[in-house]
């Protein structure tokens, strides 16, 4: 039986449960640490894209331990109950092998962001490998303005034996039982309310009685909405500990994702299976933000720049919304109405995502911006094709950062279908998505770039499929063996 809310937040820090009892719903985790002496952790860009914020998170999930490096600046304090916080300062006494192997290696000059990249690397799993791809893919969301990062992946490859050594398997027991007992929490503060349910009824029960209360999953958009916009939510509804909203089913049909389902999980379980997705997925921010941020979180907050939504429009899939009533489902683009505006019911929350291996298996997407990794979309082109002795027998292209909402290109769509599909049929497609979109304009790109981006998106992806060039797209990865 589920115990009865709490009114004070529970955590472990560094190894002491801590409670905090009245905390806004707007505390971050990190002005919390800073107020109670953890200094050690920073704010860089408080938007969870430099990574000098990096804390260790352990949660239960599943009934396992989790170690996840997630951006202290954009979490709220809530989000830490029934979890575990490490911080640099509690891996300290005595040094870690990361922490010496940065000193030795001199990867540590100004030092601002150093405890970043340490708790980063403390966070690594047990026997991850340390080749340079691997260690720059980890690294990818900490930033260093000093001294390169040649050193600090030295430092991280020399470290990997003796910290994989310190592993303790009974102590992580421990924690997880320690953490498992933590029941949910609702309180009020400032005239402001908090609700963590465990159950997914308590969730639907929690949104009937709020139903314009603010959901949070990741909080690695709405976070940016307090630390850009100050923003002040009357109720904030925290779904993190809804286990039954985290899993992912495969039959031999589809592949159903809960809305909870964090995105570093679904590149783990899609990577060995289905590379467009996986590729675009490691392109998600950093990991920090993919060890926080959801599946249902970048559908449900709607940017016309979320990356997901265009993947998988282009496979066909569909989304299940459910609430006290019950549940419904619709085409994933149909969800999508106008900049701002979903078909979301008050009281509704997003509950899964299906998405069909056909689709999947015939997928290519193509991410274009100013830098490789964690950077915003200028526009993202995803598409499932199939071909029948060479002719387009279906065509499914969706786009992202070409309207106020991700869509798909359905006049190019018709241009395609039937046709030998060669460079005269891409090219009449590549015409007709003049029709299909009049794109934004905005300081991230023009509409006149992101119309010619779309086109030669087209235009690549026929490459690519008829293997008419030999190299489409950088790799983003490191071709060089890092130095012992």
């Amino acid at each position: 039986m589920t115990p009865a809310p709490s009114s004070a937040i529970h955590m472990v820090v560094n190894g002491t449960a801590v409670t905090v009892e009245g905390a806004p719903p707007t505390l971050t985790l990190l002005e919390w640490l800073r107020a109670n002496t953890m200094t050690g952790t920073k704010e860089g860009c408080a938007e969870g894209d430099c990574g000098a914020c990096t804390i260790a998170l352990r949660t239960v999930d599943g009934g396992r331990l989790l170690t996840r490096p997630v951006n202290a600046c954009i979490m709220p304090l809530a989000m830490a109950h029934g979890a575990a916080v490490v911080t640099v300062e509690g891996i300290s006494t005595p040094m870690h092998p990361v922490q010496r192997q940065m000193a030795t290696r001199h990867a540590s000059q100004c030092g601002f962001c150093t405890p970043g990249f340490v708790m980063n690397l403390w966070s690594r799993p047990q026997g991850e490998p340390t080749d340079r791809q691997t260690l720059e893919d980890r690294l990818a969301g900490n930033l260093c303005r000093c001294t390169g990062y040649g050193p600090i992946l030295q430092a991280a490859k020399g470290a990997a034996q003796d910290a994989d050594a310190l592993a303790d398997p009974a102590a992580d027991a421990a924690l997880a039982d320690t953490l498992s007992a933590i029941g949910p929490l609702q309180y009020e503060a400032e005239g402001r309310t908090v609700i963590v349910p465990l159950r997914e009824a308590d969730l639907a029960a929690a949104l009937s009685d709020h139903p314009d209360a603010t959901l949070i999953a990741g909080a690695t958009d709405v976070g940016l909405w307090v630390t850009k916009n100050l923003y002040d939510p009357a109720v904030a509804v925290f779904l993190h500990r809804v286990e039954a909203l985290q899993t992912i089913r495969a039959d031999e049909h589809q592949l159903s994702v809960g809305a909870g389902v964090r995105l570093a999980d679904l590149h783990r379980a899609v990577a060995p299976h289905h590379p467009a997705l996986s590729e675009l997925l490691r392109r998600f921010g950093g990991l920090q933000v993919r060890s926080a941020g959801t599946v249902g979180g970048n559908i449900a907050n709607g940017s016309p720049i979320g990356d997901l939504p265009p993947a998988l429009i282009a496979t066909g899939a569909t989304l299940t919304l459910a609430s006290k009533k019950g549940e419904r489902t619709l085409p994933l683009e149909d969800f999508f109405i106008a900049y701002g505006r979903q078909d979301r019911a008050p009281g509704e929350y997003v509950r899964a995502v299906h998405i069909p291996l056909e689709g999947l298996k015939r997928l290519s997407c193509h991410k274009v911006s100013k830098r490789f990794d964690s950077d915003i979309t200028a526009v993202l082109g995803c598409f499932a094709l199939t071909l029948e002795d060479g002719v387009v027998a279906d065509a499914r292209l969706a786009f992202g950062g070409m309207a106020g909402t991700p869509a798909r290109a359905q006049r190019a769509e018709a241009a395609l279908m039937g046709r030998l599909y060669d460079e005269d049929a891409v090219a009449a497609a590549a015409d007709a998505l003049v029709e299909d979109f009049a794109p934004i304009d905005d300081q991230r790109a023009s509409a006149p770039y992101r119309m010619l981006v779309a086109q030669n998106l087209l235009r690549r992806d026929h490459m690519e499929r008829t293997g008419s060039a030999p190299l489409t797209r950088l790799p983003g990865s490191a071709i060089d063996p890092l130095a012992a």
